[in-house]
């Protein structure tokens, strides 16, 4: 099997790096097509199709059913790179695409049921335990409302998170034909993301169409088994949490760019005059450095955790921890970014269609999701350290 992984992995990283080369070629595209994703509230069907066609939406689901099974380091920096031309693409993309990995965990019959008759399946999601869930033979009766489903009027299947009657969660999948949208977002960032509401009305879901927390946990998916890819033995959590932060730092490194361009232009290209103010020589330089620092720990993180499963190790508990409340810091680290490049980048910068308030408004509407909260993750972190136990099973 280690020849197997050596054979399969060169060729697994040529594959990564020529779709991030095409990721990177549709940047005029996307950026292009930014004001549009914001003025209609959803990622404009070109982009969809660009993206499709690039093969992102595959880059995370499984070889047998058309996918490139990459490495998650080469996925995350696809979105950081969309998320430079427009962080609403990236966020909206990218959460449909990281689910391609959370159906390669379920049942068979449940990745059949979404991909059998189409590879190019889009899939949604909502994870908050607003489900209500009540037993019945063979499944569930499922109901209940969930908000911030992110580009879900480009998909065809959703994954809604509940709660049983014993209090364990699932997440539970459902077609198009079982729920219906509701035009809810309208938001002050993030416009272009089409995050609407999911409506269920007592529909019947089997079992096999669910996915367990305690498997996601444990490693213990029934979709996984002895000739998966190494890649589903990665801690689902670890995905999906990170895919809610990255397109900040993308977002953040346009911001600079931005900002760079807007003080030289005041400078009339006469650098010198920019040369002497330490004030935005720092701002640039702390600017980047967090940036760069954001960049290098989420690809450590993942380095890290491939690596152990290569060598046949269980990535321990008291690091996914850790990687759980990095991830949740990006928001924060990016708003710190983001406010003080705009607070020194001038009166333009105030008007509506401002390219960088966009990324401002961008960045902290991020913050709202509740994996960029970094107070209980930061909790569990210190604690866990102390000798108590783990309170987050989402890691």
């Amino acid at each position: 099997m280690n020849k197997q992984l050596t054979m399969e992995a060169p060729l697994r990283q040529q594959e990564g790096q020529a779709m991030v080369s095409r990721i990177q070629g549709l940047q005029p595209l996307l950026r292009a097509n930014a004001a549009r994703a914001r003025s209609e509230r959803r990622v404009p069907v070109e982009s969809i199709a660009a993206l499709q066609e690039a093969g992102f939406f595959l880059a995370l689901q499984p070889a047998r059913w058309g996918g490139y099974e990459l490495d998650p380091q080469d996925f995350f920096r696809m979105q950081m790179a969309i998320a430079e031309c427009c962080m609403s693409t990236a966020w909206a993309s990218g959460i449909v695409a990281v689910h391609a990995f959370q159906i390669a965990l379920m049942d068979e019959r449940a990745q059949r049921d979404v991909w059998g008759d189409d590879i190019h399946t889009r899939v949604s999601s909502s994870y908050a335990p607003m489900g209500k869930v009540t037993p019945v033979d063979g499944g569930f009766r499922f109901s209940g409302r969930w908000g911030w489903s992110s580009g879900c009027d480009h998909c065809s299947w959703a994954l809604l998170g509940g709660i049983l009657p014993d209090g364990t969660y699932r997440t539970f999948l459902v077609p198009r034909t079982d729920y219906r949208i509701e035009d809810t977002w309208h938001s002050m960032g993030l416009q272009g993301t089409g995050s609407n509401d999911i409506v269920v009305e007592d529909v019947f879901v089997p079992d096999y169409r669910t996915h367990r927390q305690s498997d996601g946990f444990a490693g213990t998916n029934p979709g996984v088994d002895k000739d998966s890819a190494l890649l589903y033995r990665l801690p689902w959590a670890q995905l999906f949490i990170r895919v809610v932060s990255t397109p900040a730092i993308g977002a953040a490194r346009d911001a600079l760019s931005l900002y760079t361009a807007l003080v030289r232009g005041k400078a009339s290209g006469d650098v010198t005059k920019l040369a002497e103010d330490t004030g935005t020589q720092m701002r640039i330089a702390a600017a980047r450095n967090a940036i760069e620092e954001m960049t290098t720990v989420m690809l450590a993180n993942f380095d890290a955790m491939m690596a152990a499963l290569r060598a046949g190790h269980p990535i321990s508990l008291e690091d996914r921890i850790l990687y759980r409340y990095q991830a949740s810091l990006v928001i924060e680290k990016s708003i710190e970014v983001v406010d003080a490049l705009f607070s020194s980048a001038g009166g333009s910068s105030v008007f509506q269609g401002s390219a960088i308030q966009q990324r401002f408004l961008d960045i902290h509407t991020a913050r709202a999701h509740v994996a960029n909260n970094p107070t209980a993750f930061a909790r569990n972190l210190g604690a866990v350290a102390l000798g108590a136990a783990n309170t987050d099973y989402f890691i």
